[in-house]
């Protein structure tokens, strides 16, 4: 047996050897669970209690717990030993938020069952993954007999097996690479750069903004802090958003400590007259607030709309972003958001950390937790797909150089270099892609991996999950509203939402995720491989397909172009994108016909009205775009002297809301003749279908008030009633 004193020499040793260097090391625990419990106990007995996180139960008395749940409440802080205990649950996002709190010569203790069990062993954890029918037991055990192969071979982690001999202690390098000093408060020379480019943008020239991209723990965050700390010595009001308040934590603790008497305050920090302010970015568009500087941080975290919105509002604005991080990602956020910067601002400046603040450059457990989180991965490398055209693309499968297929999900998690480019291509396409999402699209027991490759290289992936398939009592529970099945999104919200009991018994295909690698977009790949698996569901009986997403124009001309239709408009917008999700459905068999048909006419009878409470605040284009396709009726003979009279005299609109309703649904629904220019457009939804007050109007529309925005009603009135029958409904507008 292992003696615990010997784990106490062992870990000793690796902490003194790490700490020569500047480097963190890692150690793996594998047996029993009281075992590695007691073994990860005596391991931090000499380390001081306040200096030790242990991220699972069963601590010993006095240390610090959190569950996995809670691991994000570390960011910023650092400690001299984190013990993260596998057997309350496997959660990757736990543990790629809590490792980065490790200091230099600190020390990651991961507690787990033994390797070759690791895989079939009951991970808690298993819970999140599973979907209604399914068991936790169905949820596979691929990227636990991953990580056990990257931890047995990898140089960065020691193993450390019950009942078996300890390995041998590293020997301590003789002659450690020096540290470059830096004053404070600066840790690093690219710490001090980054904050010398943030009070340029506060200072200088206007439309400016700075980029800041740093891998975790090189200090981006506290040059955020530090900036506006310094900047605050003046009286300027500085604005902080990023998905959540304590993501910014470190900014508002490194702000403080640049200012004599500071006042802080819940998501606030004064010092004078000037003050930092944490604002949600949802909150910050609906109302927005003047600010002398605006701080972004981990926007690769947050929609490329928000991020664009935001930089048209605030003309004084820096973005920080981790480039590999356990949620969002630098690289997905550089190719998207890169060409809106370029756009808008194009003297816009990055800035990149390179050098760690809290360990050595080339750290070893940092490269461990790239490897088993895949924080690095990366699509394939844009010259391998150059020669990838259309006349390529449309030969589908049938040619060898590109191949749309599934893959077999035990072969693709013994392919690294095929995972790697899978992965990365999704990171790099959504922006919120996390580890999380490798463990389901590994083990999920609905999911099937979609791949379209050229000449062996990715060049576009789709994650899809079977749904439905439900008895009639299980869909009538569902439409009643009480039963909602796990893992069954398109079912429950047909059902629930849309009042169609029969649609949880069909069989559906939902399009999870969909991603086209950015040097062949717009060759119809996407629309090929949307082809492929509708095809492959066809023949093995589902009756439609469906995907959702936060609703823009530009994914919707995406999606309707692939033959799926928008069936539901979600009443509120999305906490973290602030869009709202859209439904959008395919069918594939006569039954799925008639439930498509189904749920289009509710769909497309509710909204005008919907415009007019819940969905009244949904941008005028957007709402002109979804109601495109209703086929109102329109108004009718008795209401034509009332329109004339009203764009053509001098009768006011309150006389006659009724009739240019009508005759404005139809214009905006009917596919057809006439050409409202976008503003007649914009009018007529937000006054006469969202019934917008006349000053919201005037201000979405960029006018001075009720008088310019009634002349355009009446120009959009009489262009319609120019292309209207005698009845007075027009032909169609767009």
């Amino acid at each position: 047996m292992t003696d615990h004193s010997d784990v106490i020499r062992l870990t000793t040793a690796l902490r003194q050897a790490a700490a020569v260097c500047d480097h963190r090391c890692g150690a793996l625990l594998a047996g029993s669970r009281a075992w590695g419990q007691a073994a990860a106990g005596a391991a931090i007995e000499p380390v001081a209690p306040d200096q030790v996180l242990w991220i699972g139960d069963a601590a010993p008395a006095g240390y610090r717990t959190l569950a996995p749940a809670q691991a994000r409440q570390v960011l910023g802080s650092e400690v001299d030993a984190l013990v993260f205990d596998a057997w309350a649950g496997f959660d990757l996002e736990a543990l790629g938020a809590s490792a980065g709190a490790v200091r230099a010569g600190g020390m990651l203790l991961l507690i787990a069952p033994p390797l070759a069990d690791w895989p079939r062993w009951p991970d808690p954890e298993r819970r999140r993954i599973t979907v209604h029918p399914h068991p936790p037991e169905a949820v596979g055990g691929r990227y636990l007999a991953r990580l056990a192969r990257i931890a047995a071979c990898d140089p960065g982690v020691v193993v450390v097996a019950e009942g078996t001999a300890l390995p041998e202690p590293p020997a301590v390098p003789a002659n450690p690479p020096a540290a470059a000093a830096e004053s404070p408060p600066f840790r690093t020379a690219d710490q001090r750069l980054a904050v010398a480019a943030i009070e340029r943008v506060a200072t200088g020239h206007r439309r400016r903004p700075a980029v800041l991209t740093a891998d975790r723990g090189r200090g981006k965050s506290a040059a955020l802090g530090i900036a506006a700390g310094r900047l605050l010595h003046q009286p300027r009001q500085i604005l902080v958003t990023a998905p959540r308040l304590e993501a910014v934590e470190p900014v508002f603790r490194h702000a403080a400590e640049q200012l004599p008497e500071p006042e802080r305050g819940h998501a606030l920090l004064r010092s004078g007259a000037g003050s930092l302010t944490f604002v949600p970015p949802d909150e910050l568009l609906r109302h927005p607030r003047e600010a002398d500087l605006l701080l972004v941080d981990e926007a690769a975290a947050i929609p490329t709309p928000i991020l664009e919105r935001l930089l048209a509002r605030y003309a004084r604005i820096a973005f920080s972003t981790t480039i590999h991080g356990y949620e969002g990602t630098g690289r997905g956020f550089a190719l998207r958001f890169g060409r809106v910067l370029e756009r808008i601002t194009p003297g816009w400046r990055p800035v990149q950390l390179e050098t760690p603040v809290r360990w050595a450059a080339d750290d070893p457990l940092e490269r461990l937790l790239f490897r088993a989180l895949l924080l690095d991965a990366a699509p394939a490398p844009e010259e391998a797909l150059a020669g990838l055209d259309r006349a390529a693309v449309d030969a589908g499968s049938g040619d060898d150089e590109c191949r749309l297929e599934p893959l077999d999900r035990d072969r693709l998690a013994g392919d690294e270099p095929l995972l790697r480019q899978l992965f990365g291509l999704l990171v790099s396409a959504h922006y919120r892609t996390s580890p999380l999402d490798l463990r389901h699209l590994l083990d999920g027991p609905n999911i099937t991996v979609w791949v379209a490759r050229y000449r062996g290289q990715v060049a576009a992936t789709a994650l899809i999950a079977r749904e439905g398939g439900f008895d009639a009592a299980m869909a009538h529970a569902v439409w009643m509203g009480e039963r909602r099945p796990r893992g069954h999104l398109l079912p429950e919200t047909l059902a629930a939402h849309l009042g169609l009991e029969a649609a949880p018994c069909l069989t559906a295909a939902r399009v999870m995720r969909i991603a086209v690698h950015p040097a062949v977009q717009r060759r119809g790949l996407g629309h090929r491989l949307l082809a492929a698996i509708a095809a492959s569901a066809q023949e093995v009986g589902v009756d439609y397909l469906g995907t959702s997403f936060g609703v823009t124009p530009e994914l919707l001309d995406f999606w309707e172009g692939a033959g799926y239709r928008p069936v539901r408009l979600g009443a509120r917008p999305g906490a973290a994108s602030t869009a709202r999700s859209v439904l959008l459905l395919r069918p594939l068999s006569a039954r799925g016909e008639r439930l498509a048909a189904a749920a289009r006419g509710r769909f497309l009878g509710e909204l005008p009205h919907q415009f007019a409470d819940p969905l009244r605040d949904v941008e005028p284009h957007l709402a002109a775009r979804l109601l495109g396709a209703g086929g109102a009726s329109g108004p009718d003979a008795a209401d034509h002297g009332d329109l004339v009279a009203f764009a053509r005299g001098r009768r006011p609109f309150e006389d006659s809301p009724g009739a240019i309703w009508r005759l404005a649904l139809a214009g905006l629904t009917a596919p057809g003749q006439v050409r409202l220019t976008p503003a007649e457009r914009d009018a007529l939804v937000l006054k006469v279908i969202q019934k917008r007050s006349w000053g919201e109007c005037a201000e979405q529309l960029g006018l001075t008030g009720r008088a310019q925005v009634d002349a355009l009603l009446r120009a959009a009135v009489a262009r319609l009633l120019s292309a209207a029958p005698a009845d007075g409904r027009p032909s169609g507008a767009a």
